[in-house]
Order: structure tokens, then C-alpha cells, then sequence
């Protein structure tokens, strides 16, 4: 499989970016192919503007020529992967932002959807699983990734990961994240 990997971190040397590290690296060993797309040093926009807005009477959407390229960059892949911290029980501004603009009208959904096989939303919590499982947010996260966003862009297979407690370091935690997202890609076909 081809699988774009999108990273959305602010520091290179976060946990979010070694545990993608180590997921990608499963992929590899796996025998896929990916190509890594760093949001933040990648110079994305993640603001709608009035050209990235869809024209819902439009028979065909002409987008920004930097959505354009995302578009054409995606259409690469068998399959998608996004490695982000937990912000405010969602995803950070700027990858908000991308599904925003470049999941858009007549590409992502509506009368043509994602072509994509499969998409893995792994995503690092500070809080622990009693946090969330208190007020359920850990069941309205996976509805949101896995139904709203995946299911609605016509994309079958997908699966939300939640690393918790990622702050407080415990001992033993950072091997078990880095071998848990390791084994996510060497299993990601499966």
C-alpha cells in the first residue's frame, strides 16, 4: 500500500513526532511505501479563504492552487494516516484546517468522494482514559473520526488510536506507545 502520512506538530522533536517515526518505520517493514507530509514546515495554510470556499451551485470546483496540490498530492495514495496531538478532545488548527480546505466539495464529498482504502487517526492525549471515558468523549472522538469525517468521505476502513496520559510519563510508557504505533504500521494492511 501507499499511505500519505500526515504529521501535525508544532516541535520536531515531540513525542508526536517519534511515535510517527516509529509508525512509519512499521510501514516500512511492513513493505508499504509512504510519503510524509509535515504540516507545520510545510508552509500550509490552514485558513478558508473565499477561493477554497465551495460554490455549491458549481457543476465543477476550481480550488486554490495550493489546495489543488494537495488534492493531486492525495490522489498519490492507496490510503491515509495522521499522527496529531489531542487538542481539546480534536485535532490542532492547522489539520483542521486541511481537512477543511483540501476534504472539500466535489473531491472528499458530495458528488465524488475519497478513493482511499483505509485512513488511521492516531492521535496523543495528555489526560488519562478515566478523563474521557468519565463524559464519554473517548466514544464521540471515534464517532467523529470513523463516521463524520472518514465514513461521510467514503473512506471503508477506518480506525482512531488514542495514546493517553502522554504528559505524565509513567515508567514504561514510551516503550509501549512507540511499540504500539511501530505495530500500527507493521499491521496497517490488516
Amino acid at each position: 500500500m501507499n499511505v500519505l502520512t500526515v504529521v501535525t506538530h508544532p516541535r520536531e522533536n515531540s513525542l508526536t513526532f517519534k511515535v510517527s517515526e516509529h509508525f512509519i518505520q512499521g510501514l516500512k517493514d511492513a513493505g508499504h511505501e509512504t510519503e510524509i507530509l509535515d504540516l507545520y514546515r510545510s508552509s500550509f495554510s490552514p485558513v478558508l479563504w473565499e477561493e477554497d470556499e465551495p460554490e455549491w451551485s458549481a457543476d465543477y470546483q476550481q480550488y486554490s492552487s495550493e489546495v489543488e496540490m494537495e488534492m493531486e498530492r492525495m490522489k498519490r495514495h492507496d490510503a491515509l494516516a495522521f499522527v496529531f496531538p489531542l487538542w481539546w478532545w480534536s485535532m490542532p488548527a492547522m489539520l483542521k484546517g486541511y481537512i477543511d480546505r483540501v476534504w472539500n466539495w466535489g473531491f472528499a464529498y458530495g458528488p465524488k468522494k475519497l478513493d482511499h482504502q483505509k485512513v488511521l487517526w492516531l492521535s496523543l492525549a495528555g489526560a488519562p482514559v478515566e478523563r474521557f471515558e468519565k463524559r464519554q468523549y473517548d466514544k464521540m472522538m471515534m464517532r467523529y473520526f470513523n463516521v463524520g469525517l472518514a465514513d461521510y468521505c467514503g473512506i471503508p476502513n477506518s480506525q482512531f488510536e488514542l495514546f493517553y496520559e502522554t504528559i505524565n510519563e509513567q515508567p514504561g510508557y514510551m516503550e509501549e506507545w512507540l511499540t504500539r504505533a511501530y505495530n500500527l504500521g507493521l499491521n496497517y494492511a490488516k
